[in-house]
């Protein structure tokens, strides 16, 4: 089992189907919407360059871990994962673990037809794919994709066994702060989740990614699966199989994605520039929890802002979870954010559809909604009017606040850790 949570995050939300994130100290979620690709066996640092200068590609898919995985993976080592995450490339972890038992794969490591040890493989599975996350240096708040192969439609007992399986593997990444995502083909696994989106037998996951290989990349307008499930940054589409495709000169053959959905997130690697202290939070009344010389190394896993300090309000967040102002970091700005450095956030499910508001009171007009299951993108939390047991209002990554109340958060009566305070 992978190592202990942080402090301060026990209490998680943990009702079926929006279970709460034990986020620890260091987390942030990093989405991407655009366009990416998946290959087996990861490419090298040179390959990744050729590609990154010249092709439309964002993200890639990497093959983790897992009992099926069939490709050597000789480049995926944490050096790679820092090198190619600094090249600008977002990473999308993939762990190809048990199959169904009626899958249609000729070889694979298939779960048991029980759906108590299907549940029991599923939170092994899921607690390897963290360890291999972790020493690959994919931080908490990353989003681990469980690739679930298509399968017989039809098996009763199967598709009950998968279920729990998925269920499993949800709350169990939750458990260790992880945002738990699943791959499945649209005619199988897809679909499954889709008729129990609701139900509160199972923990609905955080995103959904699909295979359908029509060469359409719309991220609506799915069979049989309502446009309202997935719906806030939680959608990915396999739209186009094996193929070769030729950029900068290097040639790959992969699978061609659209996403629109979380991905993993890493410490990227600066110095400061002069002597700093760390603050418990992003501003310079915050108490100090550690201090650092010039030209020490840190990881930097997000920014946001705080007390202007310099030229700059930007403050970076560290994998301690300590913050430091960005002006006296090596950053390639010291005035706006870096890319590719994301913004802070931590996603958690709504419990219900929620208006979104354009301050943090029910007395703000609303500027749209969010359904059932959405992700709640939450950059900080500020009092606002009491909803059912809470004034605690989520600010979201486009401005918008939700009450705390109907989103699986720690505590829907107080602040939760380690979302930060507006």
């Amino acid at each position: 089992m992978a190592g202990a949570l942080v402090a301060g995050t026990a209490g998680t939300a943990a009702a079926e189907p929006a279970t709460g994130v034990a986020y620890p100290a260091g987390a942030t979620s990093t989405r991407v919407n655009g366009w990416a690709f998946d290959t087996c066996t990861a490419p090298t640092v040179a390959q990744m360059a050729a590609w990154k200068a010249s092709s439309p590609y964002q993200a890639v898919g990497i093959y983790i871990g897992g009992g099926n995985r069939s490709c050597a993976q000789p480049q995926l080592t944490a050096a790679w994962v820092s090198t190619v995450t600094k090249q600008g490339w977002r990473l999308i972890p993939i762990y190809l673990g048990w199959q169904a038992t009626c899958t249609h794969r000729t070889t694979a490591l298939k779960m048991s037809s029980s759906t108590a040890t299907a549940a029991t493989q599923a939170r092994g599975s899921a607690a390897d794919a963290v360890t291999k996350a972790r020493a690959l240096g994919l931080v908490g708040g990353s989003a681990i994709y469980g690739d679930m192969e298509h399968y017989d439609l039809g098996n009763a007992t199967c598709r009950a066994a998968v279920l729990s399986y998925l269920s499993a593997w949800t709350k169990e990444l939750h458990r260790h702060g992880y945002l738990s995502a699943v791959y499945a083909h649209q005619d199988s696994g897809a679909r499954h989740l889709a008729e129990v989106y609701n139900s509160t037998a199972y923990a609905r996951p955080d995103a959904l990614w699909i295979a359908r290989w029509d060469k359409k990349t719309a991220l609506t307008g799915w069979p049989l699966i309502s446009n309202s499930y997935w719906a806030s940054g939680q959608r990915a589409k396999q739209y186009w199989g094996d193929h070769n495709e030729t950029w900068g000169g290097v040639t790959l053959n992969i699978d061609a994605d659209r996403f629109d959905a979380p991905v993993a997130s890493v410490g990227f690697a600066y110095s400061t520039t002069t002597a700093l202290s760390a603050r418990s939070g992003p501003s310079t009344s915050h108490p100090v929890v550690a201090t650092y010389g010039a030209g020490a190394a840190l990881r930097v896993v997000c920014q946001t802002y705080g007390t202007k300090v310099g030229t700059t309000t930007v403050w970076n967040k560290l994998t301690s979870g300590a913050y430091v102002t960005d002006y006296y970091v090596n950053t390639p700005s010291n005035m706006t954010y870096s890319y590719p450095v994301p913004g802070c956030t931590h996603p958690y499910q709504t419990t219900t559809s929620l208006s979104r508001r354009s301050g943090p009171g029910t007395s703000y007009g609303v500027v749209g909604t969010l359904p059932s299951g959405s992700l709640a993108w939450v950059t900080c939390q500020r009092a606002g009017s009491k909803v059912g047991t809470t004034a605690v209002w989520d600010r979201l990554t486009d401005g918008s606040y939700v009450t705390d109340y109907y989103v699986a958060t720690a505590s829907n009566t107080t602040y939760s850790a380690p979302i930060r305070r507006c």
